[in-house]
């Protein structure tokens, strides 16, 4: 299987020849497979912003290779451009970049620069409002008068509706009460469902991640130290810990139990697997 997207040997360098000289990426050397759903982690700084804009574009690696479907992005200016409508890249806290005066003309303004017919636009702007769980009389309203959560799904349902191949989110629950930000990924997932879309979450949170992604993606100071499964990743849970990371709750609760002497696994990090982890050890003892 040819990958969506790969990284070869990307390096990024902000102010080169300058004081100010920082590697943002070191590298880095990644793959994303068609209608994966992949999550990166790391601290503030740790690089992640920098690769997610190496992605659609918006940054010029400094050397390396960004692929899309097995081509350069960088190959040509029309190829660059037919990325950025491929690759959608939704920023932290885009309800900020919202302008247009109507829901429905932000959530079009995308698809109309892709040049597709009225009647297209139409159904994809109906469409992504559906994904993201706006209702039909919303869209003629102002953004400007929708609540935070509203706003968030109107900014997600912008790029949704230009039907990327791969799907980049940046905390996008942040600042989101858990209710909202529960909505947000319910939402994430019906769009990877219906659409077999890749999508990338950027997240600080261990047990969002845990929940959501099929593998995970450490950052470290522009380098990837650790890549796989959410299992296999939180099994260095010390090495994590020491990055100012940490593990899920409840892969921690596990770790003080087996510490405490019981018999329980140590690769449980989501509340559905510590409630079959509990039940099996309670029926190992009764037995």
């Amino acid at each position: 299987m040819t990958p969506i997207i790969q990284t070869k040997q990307l390096t990024h360098i902000y102010s080169p020849g300058t004081p100010f000289e920082h590697a943002a990426l070191k590298g880095i050397d990644l793959t994303v497979d068609p209608g994966e759903y992949l999550a990166i982690i790391g601290r503030t700084g740790s690089g992640k912003s920098t690769l997610i804009q190496h992605l659609n574009g918006l940054l010029r690696p400094t050397s390396g290779q960004v692929l899309f479907d097995g081509e350069d992005i960088w190959s040509s200016k029309e190829r660059t451009r037919q990325v950025r409508f491929q690759v959608g890249l939704v920023f932290q806290y885009p309800e900020y970049q919202l302008f247009e005066e109507t829901v429905y003309r932000d959530i079009a303004f995308g698809p109309t620069n892709m040049g597709l017919s009225p009647d297209e636009v139409d159904h994809r702007v109906r469409q992504a409002a559906r994904f993201v769980g706006l209702e039909d009389h919303t869209l003629e309203q102002s953004p400007f008068d929708l609540s935070g959560g509203q706003k968030r799904r109107v900014a997600i349902a912008g790029v949704i509706a230009m039907e990327p191949k791969v799907l980049i989110l940046d905390e996008p629950t942040a600042g989101l009460d858990p209710a909202g930000a529960a909505q947000i990924l319910g939402n994430i997932r019906a769009y990877h469902r219906e659409k077999h879309a890749a999508i990338i979450l950027v997240s600080h949170s261990m047990s969002e991640v845990a929940r959501e992604a099929q593998r995970l993606v450490v950052f470290r100071e522009g380098t990837i130290p650790y890549s796989g499964t959410p299992q296999e990743v939180f099994s260095h849970g010390a090495e994590l810990e020491g990055m100012g990371l940490g593990v899920p709750e409840m892969t921690q609760v596990f770790a003080r139990l087996r510490a405490m002497g019981y018999s329980v696994p140590a690769s449980v990090y989501t509340v559905e697997q510590a409630r079959d982890a509990i039940l099996l050890a309670r029926k190992g003892v009764q037995g």
